[in-house]
């Protein structure tokens, strides 16, 4: 029987181990793989944006490295402060990362943080920094999501719509399954499948439409941001809907932190793509105003 299925697809996996490979009797997994992959892909991208917009390159490279440690160090922290109740009780497992537990927003904010710091001891300008590096984030993005998917992890709630996936029961952990996912349960040939949305998948989908709407508009930019503010803004309308069909959510009381930072995301990127903008019309109607208000001074 096949470990995974997409029934209405017709699409059927006998076989997809987490495990891409040993080192020294040391397991990798495809999730690191995948996560190392859009690191390596990303900085390549971000280099090459440096160079066609006049920057130095080697920057980046540089950055990178400061960015990708605090990256981990606050996606770990992230998921840790929302899961205390797992981790007060037993201290050390906050530094058992093997065993899963980063959230793709704290990786953000530290990510952020660390290019907050790195332009300023740089002498760079933030937004422009930003802006280079935002495809690439998106990018990486991307790519970590099929992460999830050999990790059999980041998926929803019961479906039985066009996209959806079936994973045997004895390879899911239960905690990540609903009542209702479990109540719906498909047994075939005497094997249990849980059938649900495939959020990893959505979200994968989703932001290649951003990576390219990014892509598009850094050719194009009227001013520095923009690019980081649609980066924002595109990857917060998306998450705040696929999160809400999320069965793993790290919650605030009743609330996914995930939504509740996706809306907060949304509405400030919105305000300062609008106030940039205007800042950005205003200061091209003075340039442009300035000569025929000498010619005019001159005659």
């Amino acid at each position: 029987m096949p470990e995974i299925w997409f029934p209405n697809l017709g699409i059927e996996i006998d076989h997809l181990s987490r495990v891409a490979f040993t080192v020294f009797g040391k397991e990798i997994y495809w999730y690191g793989i995948f996560i190392g992959l859009g690191v390596l892909l990303g900085l390549m991208l971000a280099m090459r944006e440096a160079k066609r917009t006049g920057q130095d390159a080697d920057t980046y490279l540089d950055f990178a490295l400061y960015a990708l440690v605090f990256a981990v160090i606050g996606a770990r922290l992230y998921y840790v402060a929302f899961s205390w109740d797992t981790y007060s009780q037993d201290m050390i497992k906050i530094f058992a990362t093997r065993e899963g537990g980063l959230a793709i927003y704290g990786g953000v904010i530290g990510g952020v943080l660390t290019a907050l710091v790195y332009a300023k001891v740089k002498k760079m300008d933030f937004w422009q920094l930003a802006d280079t590096a935002a495809p690439s984030l998106v990018f990486g993005q991307i790519l970590g999501r099929w992460g999830n998917f050999f990790n059999r992890e980041a998926f929803g709630d019961f479906t039985n719509n066009l996209f959806a996936m079936r994973y045997q029961l004895s390879q899911v952990r239960l905690g990540d399954i609903s009542e209702r996912a479990l109540s719906q349960l498909q047994v075939v040939n005497g094997v249990d499948y849980i059938q649900v949305h495939p959020t990893f998948l959505y979200e994968s989908l989703w932001n290649i439409g951003v990576f390219a709407l990014l892509l598009f508009m850094s050719r194009r930019k009227k001013f520095h941001g923009q690019i980081a503010g649609l980066y924002f803004l595109g990857y917060g309308l998306g998450r705040v809907w696929i999160e809400g069909l999320r069965t793993d959510q790290l919650l605030l009381g009743s609330l996914a932190v995930s939504q509740i930072f996706s809306a907060i995301l949304i509405a400030a990127a919105t305000v300062f793509l609008i106030w940039k903008g205007k800042q950005s019309r205003f200061a091209l109607q003075g340039i442009e105003g300035e000569p025929k208000a000498r010619e005019k001074n001159e005659k």
